[in-house]
């Protein structure tokens, strides 16, 4: 590994429990414990355990701080208010996706920001550029850890523990979020997760982030859970027909041919991309993203051609082995000239060889996060 990656305050745990490291996003992470098959499938029967430290945090502080993040960001916060979490974008003024984010509101003076790794620092310098008086962007990278627990069980699990009370989920709905107290530490667990289960992220100071982290571990282990890596977060995530930042989004994919203009606050009077956004969904994308499954053997990967025919009508952005389905499937940008729609059949070129897909919308396997 090159000496330049940072590391997870976990990282001597992930060691110990015989993990293999992976470079992502300018860190050091681990890849898989027991087996990336392993790992899913735990967390789609029972509950997997991650630690996704290399996201960024991000706090926006001031008068107005609220309102300000609302002008630059795709979203609209008045859709929600304190103690929710909303998924938004960070857009260049063509339309192209710097980053995708998740924002904690905590009241109208500050926001909690949580980049992808490798854009954490420029979506804040974003900010900070252009922030009013008063509001203070502040990078925060090195003060928390992250720390997803997802599944059917993981509620169970953040009992268990005592980071939650025994009360059930009547008092944390989808994308909301409580700052609860855990051996004298605040931690602030919402409602959200990137596998398409029922799940949790926990951001907590990075002090506690061993004791958390066995605090986790062992009720995980109690109820057939798993440690689960960055190849399970994968697979998981492709399943659940969620977009990774650099290859389903990116400068060159917009919000409207991602599927994602349900971030968009299409009515707000200003946020960055906004002109470029509207011209593009008033005339229709020229490329629009879709899922294909294998109904032969094969295995789609990113940046294969997908073909209609023989005519070249696309390229894969993400593939993978389906542990759940037990075939593998694929997320695409495909021509809208082509007149696709779910149930035509197209090839992928793997290496030379036609593997027939059939066009269909994500998710590959139902969401169960509600």
């Amino acid at each position: 590994m090159s000496d330049n990656l940072r590391r997870s305050p976990l990282h001597a745990r992930h060691e110990a429990l015989g993990a293999t490291f992976a470079p992502f996003g300018g860190w050091e992470m681990p890849v898989q414990y027991s087996g990336t098959v392993a790992e899913h499938t735990a967390t789609r029967e029972a509950v997997g355990l991650f630690d996704v430290s290399h996201l960024g945090k991000v706090r926006i502080a001031g008068p107005g701080a609220a309102e300000f993040v609302n002008t630059c960001l795709t979203n609209d916060l008045a859709r929600i208010g304190p103690g929710r979490a909303q998924y938004t974008l960070c857009c260049a003024e063509d339309g192209g996706v710097v980053d995708d984010l998740i924002l904690y509101l905590l009241g109208d003076d500050e926001v909690f920001a949580v980049p992808n790794a490798a854009n954490s620092a420029g979506v804040g310098q974003r900010l900070a550029q252009v922030a009013p008086d008063g509001v203070v962007v502040t990078d925060e990278h090195d003060r928390h850890v992250v720390l997803a627990v997802q599944g059917p069980s993981s509620r169970r699990v953040l009992a268990e523990a005592g980071v939650l009370p025994e009360t059930g989920d009547d008092d944390l709905d989808y994308m909301g979020f409580v700052d609860a107290s855990w051996s004298d530490q605040k931690i602030r667990v919402c409602r959200t997760g990137y596998t398409g289960e029922h799940g949790y992220e926990l951001i907590a100071p990075s002090e506690t982030a061993e004791t958390l982290w066995d605090a986790l571990a062992a009720v995980v282990a109690e109820v057939g859970g798993l440690p689960a890596g960055l190849g399970a977060r994968d697979t998981l995530r492709t399943e659940a027909g969620l977009p990774l930042h650099g290859q389903d989004l990116g400068p060159e994919i917009t919000p409207v041919q991602a599927r994602c203009g349900f971030a968009v606050g299409w009515k707000k009077e200003t946020f960055w991309g906004r002109e470029a956004l509207l011209a593009e969904r008033e005339a229709g994308p020229r490329r629009r993203a879709w899922g294909l499954k294998a109904t032969g053997r094969g295995v789609p990967r990113a940046h294969m051609t997908v073909k209609l025919g023989e005519t070249p009508v696309g390229e894969t952005t993400s593939g993978t082995f389906s542990p759940t389905l037990k075939k593998g499937i694929a997320l695409a940008l495909l021509d809208t000239a082509a007149g696709l729609t779910e149930g035509d059949v197209v090839s992928v070129d793997v290496r030379g060889r036609p593997l027939e897909c059939e066009v269909v919308a994500p998710p590959f396997v139902p969401a169960k996060v509600r």
